[in-house]
């Protein structure tokens, strides 16, 4: 049954409710009973009363919402704001920084050193007023809602829903503090999450996804690909979606030497084609991705 049809249905509904609990129908039962009761059942059907004239005023409201939704049908309204319910989760690939003292005779200094984590995101559509929310478990002391408003933007104009009529909450949680976290190259993947979600088409688990979006869709270059590729591929999936500006990847050796106990590190770089190198050296399958329609192809159609 379509939707002018369910419509049509409530309305007749509400309007035989309305009739059946009437105020007129409460008070011929209260005046074939006044003279003949006592006062406690005087004060039983005055409560009855009220309790169906506060019934009442609700079956009004629901009438009043569903004679616009038909309103707007009947006018080809392409966006109707009906409410969605629908949540999606996939893992994504980030950066823990952590800084290393390292003391050599009377010298100390620092090394900052990089290495991959998994976070589980996740996105939940609920009833609400077009609120986007965002948690994250443990404090990351990242800010996400940029990236948030975005790919919920995205996702509706992707999709051409309207969820004005919901709240958004996406939610963002790791085993560990994460501080070095870049809210932003998650928005790729929080964008593909929205588009799950609306459509209710799971996600493919064994595909990740690492990358910011803009406003056209578009997905852009992200640090810490080798990182992020080993974590996934420790993790069980078989696929990374990386950004096509990320195409090349240079790679340095550090060769560390004392002199007098001062380390001296010397260093070459060479540039190599990301997905050939990670295909190879870390053993999970790679694929470039330029926009939004190259993610949905990889995530969520298999």
């Amino acid at each position: 049954m379509g939707n002018r049809g369910i419509v049509l249905l409530l309305l007749v509904s509400l309007a035989f409710n309305i009739y059946l609990l009437g105020p007129d129908t409460i008070t011929e039962r209260f005046e074939m009973q006044g003279g003949e009761s006592s006062q406690q059942t005087n004060d039983e059907l005055r409560e009855q009363l009220e309790e169906c004239n506060r019934s009442l005023q609700a079956c009004d409201l629901q009438l009043e919402f569903y004679r616009d939704q038909l309103l707007e049908m009947e006018n080809g309204s392409d966006e109707c704001p009906l409410t969605f319910l629908g949540n999606a989760t996939m893992q994504a690939p980030a950066i823990v920084q952590r800084v290393e003292l390292i003391e050599r005779g009377p010298f100390i200094r620092e090394r900052i050193t990089e290495e991959g984590a998994m976070l589980d995101i996740s996105v939940e559509m609920v009833p609400g007023k077009g609120r986007v929310l965002v948690q994250t478990v443990p404090l990351m002391g990242v800010v996400f809602q940029d990236t948030a408003n975005i790919a919920v933007s995205l996702a509706q104009e992707r999709t051409g829903a309207n969820i004005s009529q919901n709240d958004v909450i996406f939610s963002i949680t790791a085993n560990e503090e994460i501080p070095g976290v870049d809210g932003p190259s998650a928005g790729a993947l929080m964008t593909i999450l929205m588009i799950s979600s609306i459509n209710s088409t799971p996600p493919n688990p064994l595909v990740t996804v690492t990358g910011t979006i803009d406003e056209q869709g578009h997905v852009g270059a992200v640090g810490g690909i080798l990182e992020k590729a080993q974590i996934s591929k420790e993790t069980g999936k078989e696929l990374i979606l990386i950004p096509e500006d990320n195409r090349q990847l240079e790679i340095t050796s550090v060769d560390e030497r004392s002199v007098g106990g001062i380390v001296i590190s010397e260093g070459e770089s060479e540039v190599v084609d990301a997905e050939s190198y990670i295909e190879e050296e870390i053993g999970i399958e790679v694929e470039y991705v330029a926009d939004l329609d190259d993610i949905v192809e990889y995530v969520l159609v298999y």
